[in-house]
């Protein structure tokens, strides 16, 4: 399936994900994000661990004993993960996935995603953009995370270790 995955020609504008052990087309997030997603970025990558990168790029990121694939809105990932051949990455690389929530991924974000992404990525970012708050994973467990904090956007948010700062959500609001 992941093949298949990552050889789908898909429509500018869209990405495959494999979810559920679906093929799932959807569309890249929306233009209105780009501001949000450009002052979080710049923010992670200042404090991301020593040879990982932040990137809004599309690139599949694999989960074999779940079997999923993601293409998260912003990752930071071990940059050596990107050495390899191939059009995906292993998503032990991530230190950090965040997604930014539309209204027809929003439950993939807060289920599915959460659950795959809390047994191994260390933070997961969840930018409610309906509700306009950020939610914080942490602390990643075979069972999924077991810490979690939320702001409304405007307030500084906590991003834990490896990152270990104050995230100013201030400007997250999508206008």
């Amino acid at each position: 399936m992941l093949r298949i995955v990552e050889e789908l020609d898909t429509p500018d504008g869209y990405k495959a994900e494999l979810i559920r052990g679906k093929i799932v087309v959807s569309p890249w997030s929306k233009l209105r994000y780009l501001r949000p997603m450009r002052r979080l970025r710049k923010q992670v990558e200042e404090h991301a661990p020593e040879g990982h990168v932040a990137e809004t790029s599309p690139f599949l990121f694999t989960f074999p004993a779940s079997a999923r694939g993601f293409g998260p809105d912003l990752f930071v990932a071990d940059e050596a993960a990107f050495e390899a051949d191939g059009r995906h990455a292993d998503g032990a690389a991530l230190s950090l996935v965040a997604e930014l929530t539309s209204v027809s991924t929003k439950d993939v974000d807060w289920l599915d995603k959460l659950d795959t992404y809390g047994r191994v990525v260390p933070v997961y970012l969840v930018l409610d953009m309906q509700a306009e708050e950020i939610t914080a994973f942490w602390d990643p467990s075979p069972k999924g995370y077991r810490s979690r904090t939320t702001v409304p956007f405007g307030e500084a948010l906590r991003v834990p270790e490896p990152f270990g700062f104050e995230l100013d959500t201030e400007g997250f609001v999508a206008q």
